[in-house]
């Protein structure tokens, strides 16, 4: 019987072909798919016809979620769950934290020649894994929208964003330098140098569960780092599917597997790779709460993080705004994604002259935006993620009620419905300050406020502790350039007269305040992912000291 499981499940012997250890993992696989199979329901999406699809991304319905170069796990088996209807899509074996140790061992291995290899090799091989994904956008986009729930659209354009930075990633392999400086000392030349770390831990939210990898393993791959990825345990089978073909990619070209590894499992994971002083740099998507908690961890040993957290998105829309433009603009960043982006607007601050009309704009645009199974097509409109999320939302309102708030539009959780549906909300009649406004409700609610001076807008945009991203509308330059400057909007994203949402991959994505002070995707941000060196060379026979010291 175990032959089977073993074709079915892709399981292969370890490196050093130790039987022993291999008819431990059946066994162990073996038990956990049986307990799995006890509890829970024989009917899997991946077994529907409909979803056929599946099986041409390499899902199955029992699954291994480790890789290091071969397919294993042995920790829990957890099933992942479409939000649209609440059905399992399939089982994953995840990884222990002896699975992840072996891991991070296999890929701080692979580095070593990974490391050696020219940076404009490692480019190309990064843009073939960009034109691999390309082939299999389509797909791709499918899984991301029945795991996570965002709608189609949406989920094929997160694939284009790894796409998009995996040829982005092909440039900067050949124009990342140093510089050379004039030495004061005759004879010297003053460089700096730079040299790829190690190995790159990622860990990633449920929201984006590609993206964000994908700015990682590019920028980090053609840096010369190996990487390691934990997605969210409630998204694993997009970074299966995305990790069988970056490792074909790989093995094509003779590239250790190792490079890009991967452990599905839950939060003992993450701790184990935010301690671990074998990752030199942890990039870490999630709530503020918790990457609070890695952050310290990690400076605790010293170590490097780029730290991706909460945002709490404010428009300001002045007395010259273009209405049409805020309008379509507010609709798509507070709608989109059923409000889970971290970019997502949550708060719109309305010159007083345009408030009405907005106001009663918004509520017939929401009214229009069409709710359903984000598959299908003319959907704008998912579900929320988990049921966890929509008591989220359900307390929200609750504390919005006993706080005086009025309900625009929406404010109800859609029980009709098998999947976990929420009417996007609009709300009216509450403070700027007050604690409901202030805190990140990861949920499709807008709160709408008045005020007429700019200045006091602005302040109102930075008192919330988080940082990310933020926007303006406005047609006067005057205005255009208080907002971006230093008494300006205090985010990490400064936009005018675009949404809060939608950064293009070439700059720098990350915030300010408590959102984590990280950047990642272009720009410069290549640089948190190599260590720089400064080199003074004598190539002369003199040996003078800097600042003209005498030590004779």
């Amino acid at each position: 019987m175990y032959q089977r499981l073993i074709a079915r499940n892709n399981i292969h012997s370890s490196s050093n072909g130790n039987l022993s250890s291999r008819t431990t993992l059946i066994r162990k696989f073996e038990r956990n798919v049986h307990a799995a199979r006890s509890v829970s329901s024989p009917e899997f999406l991946v077994n529907d016809p409909r979803y056929g699809w599946l099986s041409e991304l390499g899902i199955r319905e029992d699954n291994l979620g480790v890789y290091d170069g071969e397919w294993k796990g042995s920790g829990e088996v957890i099933s992942s769950t479409s939000p649209t209807d609440n059905r399992q899509i399939a089982r994953i074996t995840t990884g222990t934290v002896d699975d992840y140790n072996a891991t991070r061992q296999a890929a701080q291995l692979a580095w070593r020649s990974w490391s050696e290899t020219p940076a404009p090799r490692r480019g190309d091989i990064v843009r073939q894994i960009g034109n691999a994904l390309r082939d299999r956008r389509n797909l791709l986009g499918k899984l991301l929208s029945l795991e996570m729930g965002k709608i189609l659209a949406e989920g094929e354009g997160e694939i284009q964003e790894v796409i998009d930075i995996c040829d982005y990633a092909l440039g900067l392999s050949r124009t990342f330098s140093g510089h050379v400086f004039p030495s004061e000392r005759a004879g010297h030349s003053l460089m700096e140098v730079w040299n790829p770390l190690g190995v790159v831990g990622v860990i990633t939210a449920f929201n984006f569960p590609a993206a964000v990898y994908g700015w990682n393993l590019g920028i980090a791959l053609t840096c010369g780092n190996s990487t390691i990825w934990k997605p969210a345990s409630t998204t694993p089978l997009i970074a299966l599917a995305m990790c069988n073909i970056i490792s074909k990619t790989l093995k094509d070209n003779g590239i250790p597997g190792a490079v890009a590894s991967l452990v599905c499992g839950a939060s003992p994971i993450g701790r184990a790779m935010s301690a671990d002083p074998g990752v030199s740099l942890l990039s870490f998507t999630g709530s503020t709460e918790v990457g609070r908690d890695v952050g310290v961890t990690i400076q605790r040993r010293f170590g490097r993080s780029i730290l991706e957290l909460g945002g709490n998105n404010a428009i300001i829309v002045c007395d010259d705004a273009d209405a049409d433009m805020v309008v379509r603009s507010t609709v798509f960043a507070a709608v989109g994604t059923a409000g889970q982006r971290c970019t997502t607007t949550r708060r719109i601050i309305i010159h007083s002259s345009l408030y009405d009309q907005i106001l009663e704009r918004l509520k017939s645009a929401y009214a229009q935006v069409s709710i359903g199974d984000p598959l299908n097509d003319g959907v704008l409109y998912g579900p929320l993620h988990t049921r966890a999320a929509v008591e989220e939302y359900r307390e929200a309102i609750t504390e919005i009620n006993q706080s005086g708030g009025t309900i625009a539009y929406g404010g109800r959780v859609l029980d009709d419905r098998n999947g976990n549906f929420v009417e996007p909300t609009i709300i009216t009649n509450l403070s700027h300050d007050t604690p409901i406004v202030h805190k990140e409700t990861f949920a499709p609610i807008l709160y709408v406020m008045k005020c007429d001076d700019l200045t006091e807008a602005i302040r109102w945009n930075n008192e919330v502790t988080q940082g990310l991203t933020s926007s303006i509308f406005t047609r006067d330059l005057g205005r255009v350039y208080q907002w971006l400057g230093p008494h300006g909007s205090d985010c990490g994203i400064v936009n005018v007269n675009i949404p809060t949402s939608g950064a293009e991959i070439g700059g720098a994505f990350g915030g300010e305040k408590e959102t984590g002070g990280g950047r990642e995707s272009g720009s410069d941000s290549w640089k948190q992912y190599m260590r720089r060196s400064t080199c003074t060379i004598n190539y002369s026979k003199e040996l003078p000291l800097a600042q003209g010291i005498k030590f004779e």
